[in-house]
């Protein structure tokens, strides 16, 4: 294993390139819906066990469910209230259990992701071919059942190897040239867009996907309640919205239909959006929108302003 990942190089904060938004917007606000599939006895991984209880883990499959029951229709009716698009960080054999919430989300024009193909299938002590074959699957899917060109990856459980990056850009690259796989939501280094490292140069580029905001961190991780998430996400609006004066800023809600669209949950997390979407200089937007953007504007130029920095040509 390597010291260091070599993704990306370091780029301080400070005097940044100005990134200006379409519209003027300071921040760009993106809401990423997990919507995943848990298996109740998956096939064993030696480095992670899916459950923590011997099989059958029902509290904790249940619960799951719930979100692909229930769940997903609640924050459905609530990001369409307040014109949010969700990007839809997808375990892609969804596609198979539920095409009903697939069709769903196709009408409402939303993006699709991969988020692998299984929650409960590691990418841990995988070959490389057989990660190669499991993103490729997860890819073809989606544009077999969206017709969309998967441009973004979150790997399965968070569970990466130290070629997931890679993997994924190439095979984007083979299957639908520079239009698919373009953008990770794997790296939680920085506030704005980061062009990445890769061994065959494709543009590509870490878009912020915050952890702190995600819903399953919050209140599994922290342990807060309701209405204290909801004060987090709009105090985490509030700085980086002030910070999107000087170069703009990426905000991101990662979240699970079986956490934030509990009943007590909803309220907070409806009110955080209507904050959010009440200011008219925020680009409510998609991930893959967000890629395209930086890429076709600012890739070039930060890409050589951070290559000054570490040649210290500041």
């Amino acid at each position: 294993m390597k010291e260091d990942p070599g993704f990306y190089d370091y780029w301080p904060y400070d005097k940044r390139p100005k990134i200006a938004w379409p519209n003027g917007a300071k921040m760009a606000f993106w809401v990423a819906p997990n919507i995943e599939y848990y298996e109740l006895k998956p096939p064993a991984n030696p480095y992670r066990a899916a459950w923590p209880q011997p099989s059958p883990a029902l509290p904790g499959y249940t619960i799951r469910d719930y979100g692909n029951r229930v769940g997903h229709v609640r924050q459905m009716e609530v990001l369409e209230k307040y014109g949010v698009r969700g990007s839809i960080s997808l375990s892609t054999a969804l596609c198979d259990h539920h095409p009903e919430i697939i069709e769903m989300c196709k009408e409402r024009n939303w993006e699709f992701f991969s988020h692998g193909i299984y929650n409960t299938r590691y990418t841990y002590g995988m070959t490389e071919q057989q990660e190669r074959d499991v993103i490729k699957d997860s890819m073809e899917t989606i544009y077999k059942h969206t017709g969309q060109k998967c441009a973004g990856y979150l790997a399965s459980a968070l569970s990466h190897s130290e070629l997931t990056l890679d993997l994924f850009a190439e095979v984007g690259t083979e299957l639908f040239g520079e239009e698919g796989g373009f953008y990770t939501c794997d790296l939680f280094h920085d506030d704005q867009p980061t062009p990445i490292h890769l061994r065959n140069n494709k543009k590509f580029v870490s878009i912020p996907y915050s952890l702190e905001m995600n819903d399953t961190i919050a209140y599994v991780v922290n342990k807060i309640e309701p209405r204290r998430y909801g004060q987090q996400i709009k105090e985490n609006f509030d700085r980086l919205y002030q910070e999107g004066e000087e170069s703009g800023t990426i905000m991101c809600i990662p979240t699970h239909n079986y956490q934030v669209s509990c009943p007590h949950r909803l309220k907070a997390f409806e009110e955080a959006l209507e904050y959010i979407t009440g200011h008219d200089d925020v680009w409510v937007t998609t991930g893959r929108e967000i890629a395209e953007f930086f890429i076709d504007n600012y890739y070039d130029d930060i890409s050589a302003d951070i290559a000054s920095r570490q040649q210290g040509g500041q």
